[in-house]
């Protein structure tokens, strides 16, 4: 469903939360509860770390206290349609419920559950290897502050409902009984069904936009629901929680470093291996180099000098099978340059720097007798400028953005847009072909509750695919998901302005982007078509390739995931 349908859908759910109205006396009730539980302290007796995802909520004894990281601000992120910020002062009250993710040597203790997960003793699924790093939120080991953990339980929220002129401002109001409400019916109140992840999930992330008294309660239903080794959309709504309770602390972008390949959070050995279990299990990233790479063979047919740009080579896994069929060309072989472009994000992955990449390549290409030369360009993408590219006079030039482009920051994060700069200064080389594989999301500029919703449909479709693949209770599968999907959902939610680094467009403005810098499409070639559908054979019957104009759509049943097009 596409993104503005979705939201359509789902208004009804979205009226009903928008419909509760406590009066200011209810209000101040509510606030007095808070009060009452910042009176109050509870701890573990060894103040060890407990599981923060799992079955159901058991109540913490004892009169200890909970350690958490310190704020950053007192505000609470409110986000605008060009991705701006301002501030509530709600989240510290929040705070002072959910203990968020602690890079520091201080212990966090969590509110305890039976578990029902795989997971350690050591916090929630992200933090659970986070809580070595160093120091990411800003803090020292010593510099934690003291906080409580509330008393107030769902029952006083809905004592507090139930008192006679409690106001519903919904025209629904057959909601409520002539006498009180049962124990559960304040699901009822805001629209939500009993025990329906999917309308928790989205109830929680509205609650969270507009500052609700209740947001509180959600969250605190929210926990007991989601697992990461459960269905697949208690597995996403773990991520989206945690996304959540990062938004309220402020630690958003820190954890997003840390599981962007951030060492110790897994070794480079590891870390490689849950990539190569999320290439394998699924063809989104297959589907992208083929597609690319076959509109690039085409492009440079009988040319003797081929310089390719790639403005994020990660690995450098595209270009295995390309230096491959160069070599095998009737006739002379071509002479094959690379420049690989990529910030240092990707180091710890490698286990080192670009000239790991370089050495790669020149040994398959010395192995298939192809001539080759390598130049590292270590760089994020925006500060990638025209001397660092090196071109020589006839030479065959090809530029590939392979889901790359979209963390390039564009009009909406600063006063330079360095989206549309770098398409303009690819456009003045000239060059044979420019290849684009993007996810089919609409997340740059989108308002933070639409901007959680498109997460929650995409994702969706995305851990589905997973789930089929894998068992549930996989760790490897776990930890593939935590180090190479959840970073991006949990940027996604909890990062605004520069810090949200994932900032997807939907085809239709990449098309304009392209369009206003000069370029034209170029189709992709019907062979390449033929060659992907005959690799999602080996996949499941959900995936589903669509061609239109020359441009390809990877989905899984109705929800389009990944786009690959040309331009010349």
């Amino acid at each position: 469903m596409a993104p503005a349908q979705k939201a359509k859908h789902d208004e009804p759910e979205t009226r009903r939360v928008d419909a509760v109205h406590i009066p200011p006396r209810h209000k101040v009730a509510l606030e007095n509860m808070s009060t009452q539980a910042s009176n109050r302290s509870y701890r573990y007796p060894d103040n060890t770390q407990i599981p923060y995802y799992n079955g159901n909520l058991v109540p913490v004894g004892g009169n200890g206290t909970c350690y958490m990281p310190q704020n950053h601000d007192d505000g609470h992120y409110i986000s605008s349609d060009d991705g701006s910020q301002t501030s509530n002062s709600r989240a510290q009250g929040f705070q002072a419920q959910y203990c968020t993710l602690d890079s520091s040597s201080a212990n966090c203790v969590y509110p305890a559950h039976s578990s029902t997960s795989s997971q350690s003793q050591s916090g929630s699924p992200l933090s659970q290897q986070e809580s070595h790093s160093e120091h990411a939120y800003g803090s020292s080991p010593s510099a934690s502050c003291v906080t409580q953990v509330p008393s107030w339980t769902l029952k006083d929220l809905e004592n507090v409902m139930l008192e006679p002129d409690f106001d519903i401002g919904s025209p629904d109001s057959s909601l409520l009984s002539d006498t009180a409400l049962h124990e559960n019916n304040w699901r009822e109140v805001l629209g939500i069904k009993t025990w329906d992840l999917r309308q928790v999930i989205i109830a929680c992330g509205k609650a969270v936009d507009e500052n609700a008294c209740y947001m509180d309660a959600l969250m605190s239903e929210l926990r007991q629901m989601v697992s990461v080794s459960g269905e697949p959309m208690q597995r996403l709504g773990a991520y989206m929680l945690e996304g959540l309770i990062a938004r309220l602390s402020f630690t958003g972008h820190a954890l997003y470093k840390s599981l962007k390949c951030k060492e110790p959070v897994a070794t480079s050995s590891e870390l490689m291996s849950y990539m190569h279990l999320l290439y394998d299990i699924c063809p989104f990233f297959k589907f992208g180099y083929m597609s690319a790479n076959g509109a690039i063979a085409d492009a440079v047919k009988g040319e003797n000098f081929i310089h390719i740009i790639d403005f994020q080579i990660a690995q450098g896994s595209q270009w295995m099978t390309m230096i491959q069929a160069l070599a095998s060309r009737p006739g002379r072989r071509p002479y094959l340059r690379i420049t690989g472009i990529d910030d240092s994000n990707s180091a710890h992955a490698r286990g080192g720097g670009l000239d790991i990449v370089g050495q790669r390549l020149h040994s398959i290409a010395q192995s298939c007798g192809l001539p080759f030369e390598f130049n590292p360009v270590p760089a994020a993408s925006h500060e990638v400028m025209y001397e660092h590219l090196c071109i020589r006079p006839g030479e065959a030039i090809v530029v590939n953005f392979a889901y790359q482009l979209h963390h390039t920051p564009d009009e909406s994060v600063g006063v330079e847009n360095h989206r549309d700069r770098i398409l303009r200064m690819v456009k003045s080389l000239s060059p044979r072909v420019v290849t684009l594989v993007e996810q089919e999301a609409n997340t740059n500029t989108a308002p933070f509750f639409l901007r959680y919703l498109e997460t929650l449909d995409y994702y969706t479709a995305m851990f589905e695919a997973i789930d089929v693949a894998r068992p549930r209770d996989d760790k490897k599968r776990i930890s593939a998901e935590q180090h190479c999907v959840a970073r991006d959902i949990v940027n996604l939610i909890a990062c605004e302005g520069a810090e949200r680094i994932e900032r997807h467009e939907p085809f239709g403005k990449w098309r304009a982007r392209l369009a206003m810098a000069g370029f034209r499409p170029y189709p992709l070639s019907p062979v390449v078509n033929s060659t992907i559908k005959t690799l999602l054979d080996s996949y499941h019957s959900h995936y589903r390739l669509e061609e239109k104009d020359g441009v390809l759509y990877l989905g899984w049943k109705n929800r389009k995931l990944v786009v690959s097009s040309a331009w010349c």
